[in-house]
């Protein structure tokens, strides 16, 4: 179901992506909005894992430096049929963890020391389960796509507001013009739509990665009483982290908000996560 989700939501921001360059440029526009897509996506694919693994001070560690954490993660992406991937170190104390990498190839799991620290080895196996899940559904790349389009969209909104605050757009009467009502509602509302189903894409594929990071490492109470300990521990460690790597982590690093703000978040609400887990069955 998660799966069929994601797919219509990925088309959704597709859609969106060609309507508002069509309405903003006609079919020039939508052209060259796909263009820019297409290179931000370039760029973001090849070295996106490199930029946030060193945004965050991660230092990669050998298994002689840390070798419970490297049995771990080689376990269980055996079991997943995986390669191992290369294993990071966040010197932060808020306990979290991520996973980045274009492909399972060229991955990486990074933890922070604060989750090393709380953690028991079986929740730390769930963890680590949720994020190598991750990266065998190319989680990291489907984010990477549909943050790079909902990225897009609001330069392009932003630049034609720019246009027509100076005047710079053709009338409608001009061969080609676009509809300045249409360009209006546009600029005004595909930014907050795109941002909208991103939210809801990255909270899809949450609930995947719960589900298959449960079944790697067996266990589902495991994840589960290790997302209560994040979660507390979230709200109380702050970090120092960017709204655009929200998404990557398996907590998010921010405090929670009311309701209507979890529309905007990047993670479903933590007792959902924990309810479903609680009532996975494996066998």
């Amino acid at each position: 179901m998660n799966r069929i989700k994601t797919f219509a939501l990925m088309a959704g921001l597709t859609a969106l992506f060609a309507v508002i360059g069509n309405a903003l440029g006609g079919q020039t526009g939508m052209f060259i909005a796909f263009g820019l897509a297409i290179a931000m996506n370039f760029f973001s694919y090849w070295f996106s894992d490199k930029i946030v693994l060193k945004m965050y001070g991660a230092n990669e560690v050998t298994e002689r430096e840390a070798p419970e954490l490297h049995s771990i993660v080689r376990n269980l992406a055996t079991r997943a049929g995986l390669p191992m991937p290369k294993v990071y170190l966040i010197p932060n104390d808020q306990p979290n963890a991520f996973a980045t990498g274009r492909n399972p190839e060229n991955s990486a799991v990074a933890v922070t020391a604060g989750i090393m620290r709380i953690l028991n080895r079986d929740e730390l196996a769930g963890v680590i389960g949720h994020e190598l899940a991750h990266i065998k559904h190319r989680d990291i790349l489907i984010g990477t796509i549909a943050a790079t389009i909902a990225g897009a969209i609001s330069m392009i909104a932003n630049i034609a507001q720019f246009s027509m605050l100076f005047g710079g757009g053709r009338s409608d009467d001009e061969e080609g013009g676009t509809n300045p009502i249409a360009a209006l509602v546009s600029i005004i509302v595909a930014p907050i739509a795109a941002m909208l189903i991103q939210m809801a894409i990255s909270r899809a594929r949450e609930y995947m990665a719960d589900e298959e990071g449960a079944r790697l490492a067996g266990n589902p109470r495991s994840l589960s009483n290790a997302l209560r300990k994040l979660h507390g521990a979230a709200q109380q460690i702050p970090m120092d982290a960017t709204p655009a790597t929200a998404h990557m982590f398996i907590v998010s690093p921010f405090s929670g908000g009311s309701a209507i703000l979890s529309l905007f978040s990047t993670h479903p609400p933590m007792e959902k996560r924990i309810a479903r887990l609680e009532s996975l069955r494996l066998y």
